[in-house]
């Protein structure tokens, strides 16, 4: 039962610990997560997957025409 109340408690200031940052912060805004909108990876020319494999299928020379199908 001691033990079960230690990791309580340790939990729990972990979790206080955490949120400091989100409570102290000034303008109450998080920068996104997103990959295409963190600017050092624009400089490499890095985007998200999603986004370059969209690129890839419509510079792809091998185009299905559904109108065929």
């Amino acid at each position: 039962m001691r033990q079960l109340v230690i990791v309580i408690a340790f939990v729990a200031l972990a979790v206080l610990l955490l949120s400091v940052g989100i409570i102290l912060r000034k303008d109450h805004s998080f920068r996104s997560q997103h990959v295409s909108e963190n600017p050092r990876m624009k400089q490499n020319d890095i985007h998200c997957a999603t986004s370059q494999d969209k690129e890839a299928r419509r510079n792809s020379e091998r185009k299905i025409n559904i109108n065929k199908l």
